[in-house]
């Protein structure tokens, strides 16, 4: 009975031993963080740079997230963020007053906000999350940012401006000089049409059926109808008319 007592405790040390091999790595190295491989930007905009941990221990105030930033040329990463309890975001440096934290530890978020990105922002980003006793397993991810230049935009200020001050003065011009250029046309056309009492006498006569047959000619009457321009025409008329062919001086 003795030996097999013995046997029996080996076996179960042996069994245990087993299972703290096999389980033990599921219970200490149980934390992940994880976040996108790549990011994309203008300058000046708003980037959050995403990150989320799973652990099989509930987040508490031993809990701790870093962030660290690489530049793109190269060089030792440096911590620019960290939160413990509450947030210590950089108040100098390249990322002084532009680091928002958007984290909530409680649904395993440990993301922050780059305000107002810039050119000089182009780098890799670490995320590094560290939660007692899970402190090992994939406590980092990286995530490479590339900010490019902004594409230039008009703004609704500009449109207006041209609309005002340059488009509609030009339509305004173009259709003045539009009916400057039709009427002197459309002022020939009627003249055309009209003949004065001086213009028959020049050489024209009147139609022999509407007077009668009859030869008339220029009276006080008809010299009176006529406007400044035709009675300045009436008098070279009558100089140039020889008094032999019966045309008499009017007495009016």
């Amino acid at each position: 009975m003795p030996r097999m007592c013995q046997r029996t405790r080996s076996l179960q040390v042996v069994l245990l031993f087993h299972l703290l091999v096999f389980f033990a790595p599921s219970l200490v190295f149980s934390i992940t963080v994880s976040s996108p491989a790549e990011l994309h930007a203008s300058k000046g905009d708003t980037v959050t740079l995403s990150c989320t941990f799973t652990s099989t221990s509930r987040p508490t105030s031993k809990m701790t997230v870093d962030w660290s930033y690489r530049p793109q040329t190269g060089g030792p990463p440096q911590t620019f963020f960290h939160f413990s309890s509450r947030t210590f975001p950089p108040l100098e440096g390249q990322f002084g007053g532009r680091v928002k934290w958007r984290g909530s530890p409680a649904r395993g978020e440990a993301s922050i906000s780059l305000i107002n990105s810039t050119l000089n922002d182009n780098g890799t980003y670490t995320c590094s999350v560290r939660n007692p006793p899970d402190v090992h397993g994939n406590p980092n991810s990286h995530t490479v940012l590339t900010v490019t230049p902004s594409a230039p935009s008009v703004r609704f200020s500009d449109v207006t401006f041209l609309l005002v001050f340059i488009l509609v003065p030009s339509t305004i011009i173009a259709l003045i000089l539009i009916g400057r250029m039709l009427w002197p046309k459309r002022e020939r056309s009627q003249s055309k049409g009209y003949r004065s009492s001086i213009e028959v006498a020049d050489g024209v006569e009147y139609d022999n059926d509407r007077m009668g047959g009859k030869d008339t000619r220029i009276t006080c009457c008809d010299i009176s109808l006529t406007d400044s321009e035709s009675e300045y025409e009436y008098h070279n008329v009558k100089e140039n008319t020889p008094t032999a062919e019966g045309y008499a001086e009017s007495q009016c």
